[in-house]
């Protein structure tokens, strides 16, 4: 799941700048708020949503069923199938527009009059968009993809706990979530669960030096 979200890590950033080619600026405001939201909300509320879209008798269900497409309801979040790629999606939906943020705070910071001079010589959006806007953002970009590799191990264990069921289970339990489950069973092996958080925090560190030693290769200096 963390290979995943590192996969689709520059959603984030074409979303941004999709974003800021919006003209009219209050329906830009409000997309942004629309998806700055759910950053808020926890995981418990999130789980709920899709409860009651995706459940056996949710809104999904209740619509196929009632056009006919289906004779009996699906069973959406007791699948076991892309279940991994179904947890990316929520993950997305959740920090998608929070993460903009930071990639349009970047675009504000481009010159405004290279950006002119292009469309002076004739650049389209798109032309200004690929040769302008995105190299400009890559540093940006760069950074973030960097810290996501340090802390490849740290899916955090929220969303997967709320999600997790007997059917699923198997599938969907993430390095913390682990931990958590071995500390709080009956037998409480704190000892096993401190040791295997101390190690992550090892590799956490191993992998934040290798990142920067890549990002000193590739771009000829480091982030830290």
């Amino acid at each position: 799941m963390s290979g995943i979200s590192l996969a689709f890590s520059w959603f984030p950033m074409i979303f941004a700048v999709f974003l800021n080619e919006i003209r009219c600026k209050p329906y830009q405001k409000f997309v942004q708020t629309v998806t700055t939201l759910p950053n808020f909300i926890s995981w418990v509320l999130v789980f709920s949503v899709a409860f009651n879209l995706f459940g056996s008798f949710g809104a999904v269900n209740s619509i196929l069923q009632n056009l006919g497409w289906i004779s009996k309801p699906i069973s959406f979040l007791k699948s076991s199938n892309h279940v991994w790629f179904r947890m990316w999606l929520w993950l997305t939906w959740k920090n998608a527009g929070w993460a903009a943020i930071m990639y349009l705070a970047a675009i504000t910071g481009i010159d405004e009059q290279m950006i002119e001079a292009a469309k002076v010589d004739g650049a389209s959006r798109m032309q200004i968009i690929r040769r302008i806007t995105i190299p400009s953002i890559l540093p940006t970009y760069f950074v973030i993809v960097m810290l996501n590799i340090a802390s490849f191990l740290n899916n955090g264990m929220e969303q997967y706990y709320v999600f997790k069921n007997a059917f699923n289970q198997d599938y969907i339990e993430v390095l913390d979530l682990y931990v958590y489950n071995i500390a709080t069973s009956g037998t409480g092996n704190y000892p096993l669960s401190t040791a295997i958080s101390m190690l992550k925090s090892v590799v956490s560190i191993a992998l934040l030096a290798g990142a920067n030693g890549l990002s000193k290769l590739i771009r000829g200096e480091g982030f830290i």
